[in-house]
C-alpha cells in the first residue's frame, strides 16, 4: 500500500453480524483506506463497536456518520468523527508513534429509528431520513445542521400499508431506499408495495399513516435502490431484475418510460436462482453514460450503457430518446452477495501515469462489499464497453454491507 496519502482514499465499511449471530456479535463500522492508482486495499481497522450498522451515511458537515441499527426496534446511531489528534495522530497509531489503534469514531447519541430493520439512511443538512424495511416506516429527524447530532425532539414518522404480488417478499410495506426528490421532498423506494413515494422535507411531528403522494410502478418490481442519470430517475428492482426509467415532471412527480434487463445471463443459471438487484451508481469517469450495478445470483457488477437513440443499436430500451442496455457484467466470485458499492473518487490519479498495474484515466474504480463471501473487493472497470476485472480482495472479519467514502 503506497505511504503517499494523496494517492490513497479512506473508506467507512458498514457491517453485519456473522451468519446465525445475533447483532453485536462481534460487527462494528470499520475503516479501510484504497490505493487510488491500483486498487489495492489496506489492512481493516474497527473504528467502533455497534450491533448490525447495515448503512451508513455523512453529514454534509463532515462531523458527523450515522449508522443504523438492523434489529427490532431500530436506531440510529451518530459519531463523531474525530481529527487527526483526536483520533491517536493518524491511521493507526497513537500521538507518540506507538502501535496502539486509533479511535476512529466515537458515539455522541442514539435514538429509535421509528420502525423495524432500518436498512437506509440519507443525511440532509437539517434532518435524517431512515428507511425502515420491517414494518415499511420511514422516519425523519431533525438534526442540528452544523454538526449533524439529532435533536431530542421532532421525529416524524410516516407509516404505509399495501402489498405486491410476490407473496413471499410483498406481504405488507418495505421501505429500503431515501433519494432526494424534486424541490423539498425526498421519495422513499417501497419493495412491498411497487411504489416510490413522496414526502416532505421539514415540519415537526408524528405524520400519521399515509401522508404520501406515490409514484406506482409495475407490480413485481421490487424498487430497491435509485440515482439520477441523464435527466432521468432509474430505479433498480430487486424481485424482477429490471432497470427502470422514470421522467420528472413539472408538477413534482414522475412518469414510468419503461425499463431495461440489468444482466443477460439469466439464461444460463441453474434453475431457481435469483436475479437481484442491490445498489445502483452512476460512472465517475462517465456520469450520463454508465450505471453500475450489483445483481445478486449472477453474483455480478453489471454494466449499463446509456447512450442518444441511434448511437448504437442492439439490445436494450429506447426510452425518451435514450437507450438503456445492458453493457457487460463483472464477476465477483461465487456466492459473492454484492450489497452495496461505492465508485470512488480517484481525484489528481486519474490523470497521472501510475506505471503498470495501474488503473487508466477513463476507468473506474469501485469498491464492492460482498456480504456472502465477507470480503471487499476492488474492481476497475472501463464504463465505455463494461470491460472490467476484479484486481483486489480484502477478507472482512463481519460480512460488509455498506461502502462510502470518508470526508
Amino acid at each position: 500500500m503506497t505511504s503517499d496519502r494523496a494517492a490513497t482514499r479512506a473508506l467507512w465499511i458498514g457491517t453485519y453480524q456473522p451468519e446465525g449471530a445475533a447483532p453485536g456479535s462481534g460487527e462494528g463500522v470499520w475503516r479501510v483506506d484504497v490505493d487510488l492508482r491500483t486498487g489495492a486495499l489496506g489492512e481493516p481497522r474497527l473504528a467502533v463497536a455497534l450491533p448490525a450498522p447495515s448503512f451508513l451515511a455523512l453529514h454534509p458537515s463532515g462531523r458527523t456518520l450515522y449508522a443504523v441499527g438492523e434489529d427490532d426496534p431500530g436506531t440510529l446511531t451518530a459519531l463523531e468523527v474525530l481529527d487527526g489528534a483526536d483520533a491517536g495522530g493518524g491511521p493507526g497509531g497513537d500521538p507518540a508513534g506507538g502501535d496502539a489503534p486509533a479511535t476512529l469514531l466515537a458515539a455522541v447519541g442514539s435514538v429509535a429509528s421509528g420502525g423495524a430493520f432500518p436498512c437506509h439512511v440519507l443525511a440532509l443538512d437539517g434532518e435524517v431520513w431512515v428507511a425502515n424495511y420491517g414494518d415499511g416506516v420511514a422516519a425523519r429527524l431533525p438534526v442540528d445542521p452544523a454538526t449533524g447530532v439529532p435533536a431530542a425532539e421532532g421525529v416524524a414518522t410516516f407509516r404505509h400499508h399495501g402489498s405486491g404480488p410476490v407473496t413471499d417478499r410483498q406481504e405488507g410495506p418495505h421501505a429500503h431506499f431515501v433519494h432526494p426528490g424534486e424541490a423539498d421532498e425526498v421519495l422513499v423506494s417501497d419493495l412491498g408495495t411497487d411504489e416510490l413515494r413522496r414526502y416532505p422535507t421539514g415540519g415537526p411531528g408524528d405524520a400519521g399513516e399515509d401522508a404520501a403522494r406515490t409514484v406506482p410502478l409495475p407490480p413485481g418490481t421490487g424498487p430497491r435502490h435509485a440515482v439520477r442519470c441523464a435527466g432521468h430517475l432509474v430505479v433498480v428492482g430487486e424481485l424482477d431484475g429490471r432497470a427502470h426509467v422514470l421522467l420528472p415532471q413539472p408538477d413534482g412527480g414522475y412518469e414510468h418510460l419503461g425499463s431495461a434487463p440489468l444482466t443477460d445471463l439469466e439464461a444460463t443459471l441453474p434453475e431457481g436462482t435469483p436475479v437481484q438487484a442491490a445498489h445502483v451508481t452512476t460512472s465517475l469517469a462517465a456520469p450520463d453514460e454508465a450505471l453500475y450495478v450489483g445483481v445478486r445470483g449472477p453474483d455480478v457488477l453489471a454494466v449499463l450503457g446509456v447512450t442518444p437513440a441511434g448511437v448504437e443499436a442492439g439490445p436494450g430500451a429506447v426510452l425518451d430518446g435514450v437507450r438503456w442496455a445492458h453493457r457487460a457484467d463483472v464477476p465477483l466470485g461465487e456466492g459473492a452477495w454484492p450489497r452495496h458499492h461505492a465508485v470512488v473518487d480517484r481525484g489528481a490519479t486519474r490523470t497521472e501515469d501510475g506505471g503498470p498495474g495501474a488503473l487508466a484515466a477513463h476507468e473506474d474504480l469501485v469498491v464492492v462489499a460482498l456480504q456472502g463471501t465477507s470480503e471487499l473487493v476492488s474492481v476497475r472497470v472501463d464504463p465505455r464497453t463494461g470491460a472490467g476485472e476484479v484486481v483486489h480482495r480484502l477478507p472482512m472479519p463481519t460480512p460488509p454491507a455498506c461502502v462510502l467514502e470518508a470526508w
